[in-house]
């Protein structure tokens, strides 16, 4: 009940941000131009650009635009210079770009286009100034290229990742709380035990023990964290107005590199000598020893891909769905109108299927890490326990 209560929730709240966007839209003034460039007075849609802004991190919470004022959550500023030393503020003193403050300025495409920054290349060709980075300023409000400045800001992406391990660690503790009253154990289970328990025995047996044999209660604190972890942020990032932390590439890499360390240091000698001495053919064997190193470096690869892929891809193809509303609608208003309703279904049906998405990606990032650190024992039938059974294989 609490999990459907939640799913109707988030479907109601999407909904509704939805049905106001395209009156929020419609109310900004010709002279703003936040989603591409104007022909004719009126504004054109950049479906590039809107999802882009969308899927990157930031600076702010932006939710709307309501006129010439956006609704947003401001963050910390955090920023070090040599020259000025450690600069504390929050991001709404750049009044979204438009205003310097304290020696920096936060770059906008806007920016960038009115003073011709976007042709600026550096020795290599390459741009110097990029849209969503702070840069040092002089006096005249122009920013200065070879000015070093070390931003350690809390983006959205980093604010939304506390927030998660906040949630994590408040959930975990008071379910563990209960189980050491006896809740649960001697008693059934209560409250958010009911929904938190099947899942963790699910994460046990069906991930743990049928990929890891007998060692798997040495890899569940990893498994269940990582699972976890990157299913409160898929939930998190289906709230409208929040950041996508899973659909950044940096997250998934990282906790691909965190499963690439465990599975290295779970690995044993018969491990090694299949990678080094293959059973096959010697003719074969400078073959097929260059493919199985590949093989060690492509696992956590396709952790990192398959995850942020995954879950950057619900997010465009929402996105997509909505600007539709717009382009029809620059083509012909009773089109445009015409057709919102069913572009609304399809973005209320893919944003459902989101939900299942959040869940089964967690479950996908946390089986495949227990399949390749089972994988590291290599085995499988040759080993025994300690009774002389044959362990479990290894798949």
């Amino acid at each position: 009940m609490l999990v459907r209560s939640v799913k109707s929730l988030l479907v109601a709240v999407f909904s509704l941000s939805l049905l106001f966007a395209p009156f929020a839209l419609v109310a900004q003034p010709e002279g703003e131009h936040h989603a591409g460039e104007t022909h004719g007075g009126k504004e054109a849609i950049n479906p590039a650009k809107l999802i882009i802004e969308h899927v990157s991190d930031g600076h702010d919470y932006h939710f709307v635009t309501i006129g010439n004022h956006p609704v947003s959550i401001p963050l910390p500023v955090i920023l070090y210079s040599p020259e000025k030393g450690l600069s504390v503020f929050m991001s709404s003193a750049f009044h979204h770009g438009h205003e310097a403050h304290e020696g920096y300025r936060l770059m906008t495409e806007d920016f960038m286009k009115e003073h011709n920054l976007e042709e600026v290349k550096d020795a290599k060709g390459k741009p110097v100034y990029k849209a969503g980075k702070i840069y040092a300023v002089d006096q005249s409000g122009m920013p200065v290229p070879d000015a070093k400045v070390y931003d350690f800001s809390l983006t959205r992406n980093a604010t939304q990742m506390l927030i998660s391990v906040f949630l994590l660690i408040i959930v975990m503790t008071s379910i563990a709380k209960k189980y050491k009253k006896g809740v649960g154990q001697t008693t059934a289970p209560k409250g958010f035990q009911n929904a938190i328990e099947p899942i963790i025995t699910f994460v046990r047996d069906d991930v743990g023990k049928a990929n890891l044999g007998h060692k798997y209660e040495k890899y569940m604190p990893l498994l269940l964290t990582v699972f976890f972890f990157i299913l409160i942020n898929n939930l998190i990032g289906l709230i409208p107005g929040t950041a996508n932390v899973t659909g950044n590439i940096s997250f998934t890499a990282m906790l691909g590199l965190i499963s690439f360390v465990v599975i290295l240091f779970s690995t044993n000698k018969h491990f090694w000598g299949h990678i080094f001495n293959p059973p096959v053919p010697m003719g074969v064997k400078p073959i097929l020893v260059p493919v199985e190193l590949l093989g060690i470096f492509t696992k956590p690869f396709a952790l990192i891909i398959r995850l942020f892929a995954n879950m950057i891809s619900g997010h465009v193809i929402i996105l997509a769905f909505i600007c539709l509303i717009f382009i029809f609608g620059a083509m012909n208003t009773a089109l445009g109108f015409g057709t919102s309703p069913f572009f609304i279904l399809l973005s209320v049906f893919i944003y459902v299927i989101e939900i299942l998405v959040a869940f089964l990606q967690a479950y996908i990032f946390a089986n495949l890490t227990a399949v390749f650190i089972g994988q590291a024992f290599e085995g499988g039938h040759d080993h025994h326990d300690a009774h002389g059974h044959d362990e479990p294989a290894v798949i």
